[in-house]
């Protein structure tokens, strides 16, 4: 495919070989096909990260491991190509590791991959689990700073967390609950499967905080294993037969499963008196716009990984100060104040 890159700047952006990537551009055979789709998939960073290869300065290969649903990886490339520019003093250069749902041993597979091959840091977000756990070890070893992002692994050897503050989150999320349903009507909470942190503690702040507010309240946890959204759609429905009380949901997915849920509400004929969910993507955009959700507790994303890369810089010594974890402030978006990049991006 047609590119002004040498040879050299793909290996290294690729993660391969001179040689491999001279075979592919040439087309001489003898090379898997995932390993022809990594080399066109770097050609293509490297066009997306041009302006970013023209400053000067120390450069960093960052390697960006996401397990989510592509929506939200997709969101997660593009905050952080939007900050690539605006870092400095030195020059990042970004590769992707994006999946939804793999198998641990995949997401092992690729850690470890990044520690043999090199890195100047690694950006996480998996589930926490011993695995994982034990491959960011390997990357610590290897010399390799992790951050995990949106989703923690406190026992790990990471070097800082970025990302909303999910206790908080669902601390406020009850609030919120509690003052526009002022009775002791029940909350469906739903959630994916998986050993995701990050949505451990916004139940653990939803639940103690909703405890204390009113304790008569019910709280019925809905556990979607697909992550497909017409199996969470009679999902729910089955929960709203079995409950009459059950007027409004917390959604602690990170991305997706909303409009099944308020699909579901109408195939009931019920009302959901208030939905709070996290994230304004496209689909929690429109809901909102529509009132299919009441708010929506959303954090700056651009922003957590622009401090990714300033605590990278901080493990290698190229900005003063030590890694610290930053947590972000939770945002709380209704129809009247939806952010203006938000709409724009829709």
């Amino acid at each position: 495919m047609p590119h002004p890159y040498p040879v050299r700047e793909i290996a290294r952006q690729a993660g391969l070989s001179e040689a491999t990537v001279d075979r592919v551009l040439n087309a001489r055979g003898g090379v898997r096909q995932s390993t022809v789709d990594e080399v066109h998939r770097a050609i293509a960073d490297l066009h997306r990260q041009r302006s970013q290869l023209r400053l000067t300065g120390r450069t960093f290969f960052l390697d960006l491991v996401v397990d989510a649903p592509a929506r939200f990886s997709s969101a997660v490339r593009a905050a952080l190509e939007s900050q690539l520019p605006l870092v400095r003093p030195a020059t990042f250069r970004a590769r992707f590791h994006l999946a939804e749902a793999p198998p641990i041993p995949e997401l092992v597979a690729t850690l470890e991959g990044i520690a043999r091959r090199g890195s100047q840091g690694v950006v996480l977000k998996a589930p926490d689990h011993p695995l994982i756990v034990a491959a960011v070890e390997g990357l610590a070893e290897a010399g390799v700073p992790v951050v995990t992002l949106v989703t923690d692994l406190p026992t790990s050897r990471r070097a800082a967390y970025v990302g909303l503050d999910n206790r908080a989150a669902g601390a406020t999320a009850a609030y919120l609950i509690d003052q526009w349903l002022p009775d002791d009507s029940a909350v469906l909470v739903t959630r994916g499967t998986g050993s995701f942190r990050g949505e451990d503690d916004r139940e653990m702040g939803f639940r103690a905080t909703m405890r204390t507010l009113r304790p008569g309240r019910r709280q019925v946890e809905l556990i979607d294993p697909s992550g497909d959204a017409e199996v969470l759609r009679g999902l729910v429905r089955d929960a709203l037969a079995a409950d009459p009380e059950i007027a409004a949901v917390y959604s602690l997915y990170a991305t997706g499963g909303n409009a099944a849920t308020v699909a579901a509400f109408a195939d009931a004929g019920r009302a959901c008196r208030v939905f709070v969910a996290h994230d304004l993507d496209a689909e929690n955009l429109a809901l909102l716009q529509h009132g299919g959700l009441s708010a929506v507790l959303h954090h700056d994303l651009a922003l957590d990984l622009r401090r990714a890369c300033h605590v990278i810089m901080q493990a290698h010594g190229a900005l003063s100060g030590a890694p610290r974890s930053w947590h972000s402030g939770v945002q709380v978006v209704t129809p009247h104040n939806i952010p203006a990049e938000a709409l724009s991006a829709s």
